[in-house]
C-alpha cells in the first residue's frame, strides 16, 4: 500500500477533479457535431446521390483549456491518483481541440487521438477491433435472423417498450429512477441521457429492444452517472468524457452479452460501424459509406443514419470520420479480457470499481488507491449480474480453459461433418 495522501493533498486533488468537471460540461461533443433533419430531407429529395451538406458551429473552447490548465497546477505528483487526473486532463484538452475543429481534416486528428482507430493494436499486440468485425460479420452474415427466433416474432410500438421497461427501472433505481418520454423528432430509435431515456414514437422496436436498453442505457451509463454523483471528493467520476468512452461503451456491451440480451442485427450493426469507419479512413466519402450500409440492410434510413454516425463532425469527401463508434468492440474485448483475468484472482473489488463512476481500464489502479485509504464512496446501482456474481464466476472460470483450447485442430476433427452441413444448405 502507498504511502495515505496528506489531507493538504486530497484537497488538491478534490479541487482538480471539481476544475475538470467544469471543463469538460461545456463540451457537448455528441450535440454539438448534430445534424438537422434538414440534412436527411434533402440527401433523400435528391435521391441519395449527393454529398450531404452539414452546417457545424464554432465553438469556443477557451474557457475549458483554460480550466484545465488550472486543474493542471494541483495535479503535481507521480502516484497512480495523479496520472488519472492527468489523463483526464488530456483528454478534456483533446476534446476542446476536437470541437475546435469540426468539419474539417483536424477532427479526425483530434478524433483518433481519443478513441483510437479500428486497426488499433489490443493490448495483446496481435489483434485489433477491426478483426473481431470483420469475423463476426463472415459468421453472422450466415444467419437469417429471423431463422432464430419463436415463430410468433412480433416487433413492438415505443409505448409497448416503455411500459416493459418500467418496473424494472423503477424497481432497480427507486426514487432515482430515469422517466422513459416518447418522443417524435429523433434520429435514433433511442436515445439515453443522465436523467431520461428517449424512444423514438414512430420506430418499431424488437423483443430484446427493451431489455437492451435496461441492460446497456440503464444498468450501466445511467448508473455509473449516478453512482459518480454519490462520490464526495472525486466528482469527475460523474462525467461523461472521451476517456471513459471506451470502457464505459465496452462495458455496456458486455453487460448485453452476459445478460443474454444480445442478438445477431445487434452485433452485426456494430461491426459494420467499425468496417465503414475503416472505410472512411481509407478514403471512402458519405456516399460509398451509405452504399455500404445499404447493401446489408434494405431499409434506406437506417443506412442513412449509420453513416451519419460514422462521418458526423468530419468531412463528407472521406478521410476523416468520427471515430467513436469504433470503441463499442474495443472496449468489449478490453473489458472482457480485465475481468478474464481478475475475477478468478477470487478479489470481486475489481469489478465493484468499475461501477462507481465513468472511467477507463486504466484508472483502476488510481481507484484502488482511492478506495485504500476510504476516499471513494461504494457503489449503489450495479446490474444484476454484477451484484449477484454467481453466473458471471462460473462463466469466466470456464471460459479462461477455453483460450487454451487450440480450435484449428477442434476444426479439423468436425470438417467432413461441416462440410455435411455445407451440402445440406445447398
Amino acid at each position: 500500500m502507498m504511502t495515505p495522501f496528506s489531507e493538504k493533498e486530497i484537497d488538491r486533488l478534490s479541487h482538480a477533479s471539481d476544475l475538470l468537471v467544469a471543463a469538460n460540461l461545456p463540451l457537448k461533443v455528441l450535440q454539438s457535431i448534430a445534424w438537422s433533419k434538414s440534412v436527411g430531407d434533402t440527401f433523400f429529395a435528391h435521391k441519395a446521390k449527393e454529398l450531404p451538406i452539414v452546417e457545424y458551429p464554432q465553438i469556443d473552447v477557451s474557457a475549458s483549456l483554460d480550466a484545465v490548465t488550472e486543474a493542471r497546477k494541483f495535479i503535481q505528483g507521480d502516484s497512480p491518483v495523479h496520472e488519472w487526473l492527468s489523463r483526464i486532463a488530456d483528454n478534456v484538452a483533446e476534446t476542446a481541440y476536437m470541437l475546435s475543429s469540426l468539419g474539417t481534416p483536424a477532427f479526425y486528428e483530434h478524433s483518433k487521438n481519443l478513441f483510437g482507430t479500428p486497426k488499433k493494436l489490443l493490448w495483446d499486440g496481435k489483434h485489433t477491433a477491426l478483426d473481431l468485425a470483420e469475423q463476426q460479420d463472415k459468421t453472422l452474415s450466415r444467419f437469417n435472423h429471423y431463422d432464430l427466433v419463436d415463430a410468433d416474432f412480433k416487433t413492438l410500438t415505443a409505448k409497448q417498450v416503455r411500459a416493459l421497461m418500467r418496473p424494472h427501472i423503477k424497481k432497480h433505481f427507486g426514487d432515482q429512477a430515469p422517466t422513459i418520454e416518447i418522443v417524435e423528432d429523433l434520429s435514433a430509435k433511442a436515445v439515453a441521457g443522465t436523467r431520461s431515456i428517449k424512444l423514438r414514437k414512430s420506430a418499431p422496436f424488437t423483443d430484446l429492444d427493451a431489455r437492451q436498453l435496461l441492460t446497456h442505457e440503464a444498468h450501466i451509463h445511467i448508473a455509473t452517472t449516478l453512482n459518480g454523483e454519490a462520490q464526495d471528493k472525486f466528482k469527475i467520476l460523474s462525467s461523461s468524457h472521451a476517456g471513459s468512452t471506451k470502457t464505459q461503451e465496452g462495458l455496456a456491451v458486455f453487460s448485453e452479452i452476459v445478460s443474454g440480451v444480445m442478438d445477431p442485427i445487434r452485433m452485426k450493426r456494430l461491426s459494420d460501424r467499425v468496417m465503414a469507419i475503416q472505410l472512411a479512413i481509407d478514403g471512402a466519402d458519405f456516399l460509398d459509406v451509405y452504399k455500404f450500409f445499404l447493401e446489408r440492410s434494405p431499409n434506406e434510413f437506417e443506412a442513412f443514419e449509420n453513416s451519419r454516425r460514422v462521418m458526423r463532425g468530419g468531412v463528407m469527401s472521406g478521410g476523416a470520420p468520427f471515430t467513436k463508434d469504433g470503441v463499442y468492440l474495443e472496449g468489449l474485448l478490453r473489458v472482457h479480457n480485465f475481468l478474464q483475468v481478475t475475477i478468478p484472482t477470487g478479489n470481486t473489488v475489481f469489478l465493484n470499481l468499475l461501477f462507481c463512476g465513468k472511467l477507463d481500464l486504466d484508472d483502476v489502479e488510481a481507484l484502488m488507491m482511492l478506495n485504500e485509504q476510504g476516499l471513494l464512496t461504494p457503489p449503489k446501482f450495479m446490474p444484476p449480474w454484477a451484484r449477484d456474481k454467481r453466473f458471471l464466476v462460473s462463466m469466466l472460470s470456464y471460459s479462461k480453459f477455453l483460450h487454451q483450447i487450440d480450435f484449428d485442430v477442434v476444426h479439423e476433427k468436425y470438417e467432413s461433418l461441416i462440410q455435411m452441413g455445407k451440402d445440406t444448405d445447398k
